[in-house]
């Protein structure tokens, strides 16, 4: 079995439960301005997406890698990285969640949390870090 397999005596992250671990590592390492939308009435394939920011390259980076190495640790690893090469925009997709690590120029020029709706965004995010 090779390191991206999930083990069979794992069951897999429940969708909450994959919110609450990517949350707590973006507070690990400091990610700024974290928006949570709950897009599960509105796409199929995946049920949150997570928006963060970093301060440069190198944070961003930092960042999605945190994210990828808490999702292995939890035998939930990534199904795909796009921008880490680049980090001025990572996309780490773990299936029931989306997240997207940018610059904050790079955040402002997209808009993403517009394009899917503001008002999806769950704003009180301390009952999913376990404060």
């Amino acid at each position: 079995m090779n390191d991206s397999t999930p083990s069979p005596t794992k069951k897999p992250m429940q969708p909450k439960e994959a919110k609450a671990m990517v949350l707590a590592a973006l507070e690990d390492i400091k990610a700024n301005d974290v928006v949570v939308l709950d897009v599960s009435s509105y796409a199929s394939f995946t049920d949150y997406m997570v928006f963060a920011s970093g301060t440069s390259s190198r944070h961003v980076s930092s960042i999605a890698g945190s994210v990828i190495d808490a999702a292995k640790k939890l035998n939930s690893p990534a199904l795909g990285v796009e921008g880490l090469d680049v980090g001025d925009w990572v996309l780490v997709d773990l299936g029931d969640v989306v997240v997207h690590v940018m610059l904050p120029a790079t955040r402002d020029y997209y808009e993403l949390e517009k394009l899917w709706g503001e008002e999806m965004a769950d704003l009180d995010l301390s009952e999913d870090i376990g404060d």
